[in-house]
């Protein structure tokens, strides 16, 4: 008798409920894995496409964009320039988990385990998706994010809040608590909290207390001026925040719109820091598990074979030299570090025991990797993870490019010095600091002109965009109400440049 899950490329949901329960043996009880409770839905082709344009999200509210965004990806998918993921998955409780109709059984398993068991246990576990995403909560709070908008467009119009998601959509980058976040996540009870601040506003407002005489300060003008500054908690890094809170011309649901879409960028904001190790664990856990479907026997060598094509293709990794090189392939990346995390913890040489004695040779690479799953993310996974060997294997070096000097310089080549170097360089590349412009708010005069200051902290002396700068910069205007300045500084003192938009009209 056959012991075999399926046998063709034909699937049902009995061989995928079969081939599930298989997986989750494996990724449980051997792989040590926890996850959230699983929810595996098929679609087509287009909603697959449909989802692209959503980011991936379900009961995502009406834009524009979303449209473009479809049009785009189907015109490119119907001439063949681009295929299409063979699944998507979301960062909720329970995890949801699209698989494609179109896709082969060997497929689909292969999908569950990268999606519904990979991914799954890194959102679970990761600090980052513990501190800053609301898993349980994040379904209910789109269909009420969904629902608020689609009530705005039906009493305000709908150009009046497609005008103000244009804005907020363009600040999304910049609308994220990177370090500390101002209060407690918790998505179920934001719309409760709305209605709550409503209420409050409707009961305590009196229109007399505006009349009521100052009192004339006696402090100094600096002490005032550094009072004033703490009252309004500047600088302040997250500019859809201030501005929901502090802009004189928005009115209430305009605040509650662009905090729906503020949170919608914290969400995002772990998955920003992790691609290289999220994808990594994915396709480990993909890789151990299907290879095991096929020692055990229940996956034939033909599915085997179809496995390791498609991923085979996921961790491809072409050349520099490549018309189709874009960069270091996050799959490949994430998955050969696990693999020389495996290989380091089962046979370890002598220059592995010494740049990882914590864990070198220790016998346990599943406990290893789960830890390390945990603790840390891209830039600092690289830093503490990356071996001179897998350095040597990838044939990594350090390019140094001086604008001013006719020629490149290697800075870091095959020596101890030179593998820590390569390390720190590659590193960098992930850190969202070093990629995403540092843009705080810095001043504003609320009892004068009211215009909004703002600083980007230059780094490397790479300066902004000046059309991309003065068009994100109106977008600020329209949701300020007033004129806004963005200074370019390096240091406290020296300015580089400057770029000014006048109030909306």
């Amino acid at each position: 008798m056959s012991t075999l899950l399926f046998e063709g490329a034909d699937w049902d949901y009995e061989k995928i409920q079969h081939a599930y329960e298989a997986i989750e043996e494996i990724a449980l009880n051997e792989l040590g894995l926890d996850v959230y409770p699983n929810q595996i839905e098929t679609i087509t082709a287009e909603q697959m496409l449909d989802a692209y344009a959503s980011n991936g999200l379900p009961l995502m509210y009406k834009h524009w964009s979303f449209g473009k965004h479809f049009a785009y990806h189907d015109l490119q998918y119907r001439k063949g320039a681009q295929g299409l993921a063979y699944e998507i998955v979301i960062n909720s409780s329970p995890c949801i988990v699209h698989i494609m109709e179109e896709n082969t059984m060997t497929m689909q398993a292969l999908v569950m385990a990268h999606a519904g068991f990979g991914h799954n246990h890194f959102f679970k576990n990761n600090s980052l998706f513990r501190q800053w995403t609301d898993a349980s909560s994040i379904l209910s709070y789109l269909e009420y994010a969904k629902n608020y908008i689609a009530t705005c467009e039906e009493r305000y119009g709908a150009d009046s809040v497609e005008r103000l998601l244009d804005a907020a959509h363009a600040l999304m980058p910049h609308g994220v608590d990177q370090y500390t976040r101002k209060a407690p996540l918790d998505l179920a009870k934001d719309a409760e909290r709305e209605q709550e601040r409503r209420e409050y506003q409707r009961r305590t407002y009196n229109d007399l207390w505006r009349t009521v005489p100052q009192s004339k300060s006696t402090k100094s003008e600096q002490s005032v001026e550094s009072r004033r500054k703490s009252m309004l908690r500047l600088p302040e890094e997250n500019l859809l925040y201030f501005i929901e809170k502090r802009a004189p011309m928005l009115k209430p649901w305009q605040r509650e719109v662009l905090r729906i879409v503020r949170n919608i960028a914290q969400y995002f904001y772990p998955q920003q820091q992790t691609q290289v190790m999220n994808e990594g664990c994915a396709t480990m856990v993909h890789y151990t598990i299907m290879n095991r479907l096929h020692e055990r026997g229940m996956i034939s060598d033909g599915s085997l074979l179809e496995f390791i094509e498609g991923h085979t293709g996921v961790v491809y990794q072409p050349g520099f030299d490549s018309n189709h090189f874009s960069g270091i392939n996050p799959y490949y990346l994430g998955f050969s570090m696990m693999q020389d995390i495996k290989r380091i913890c089962e046979g370890p040489t002598d220059e592995d025991r010494e740049w990882f004695p914590n864990f070198a040779g220790n016998g346990d690479p599943w406990k290893t990797l789960r830890e390390a799953w945990v603790e840390y993310r891209d830039e600092s996974f690289i830093l503490q993870f990356l071996s001179p060997y897998l350095i040597r294997k990838m044939r990594l070096f350090h390019l140094v490019d001086v604008p001013t000097d006719p020629a490149y310089v290697v800075g870091h080549i095959h020596d101890e010095r030179g593998y820590r170097g390569i390390r720190s360089a590659l590193a960098h590349q992930y850190n969202l600091g070093y990629r995403k412009p540092d843009i705080q708010v810095v001043d504003v005069d609320l009892n004068g002109d009211r215009e909004l200051y703002l600083q980007h902290n230059v780094v490397n002396g790479r300066l902004l965009d000046s059309d991309d700068a003065k068009a994100v910069l109106q977008h600020i205007a329209t949701l300020w109400g007033y004129g806004v300045t963005l200074f370019e500084m390096t240091g406290a003192s020296t300015l580089l440049n400057k770029h000014s938009v006048t109030a909306p009209k």
